[in-house]
């Protein structure tokens, strides 16, 4: 394989490599204000409420 075909393999697995690593950093960056958490935890005991009631 030519030289020009490594260096493309090697910028993709590069590219590829650092896009996955700057996902795992702002992984865990979003934040949520704590109203909207009250409001997120309140809708999700009522969905499990619903399906107790169904079964």
């Amino acid at each position: 394989m030519p030289i020009i075909g490594w260096i493309f393999i090697i910028l993709a697995a590069a590219m590829i490599i650092g896009s996955l690593m700057l996902l795992r950093d702002s992984a865990n960056t979003m934040n949520i204000s704590d109203e909207k958490m009250a409001k997120i935890k309140k809708r999700q005991a009522e969905l499990e409420a619903e399906e107790k009631k169904e079964h």
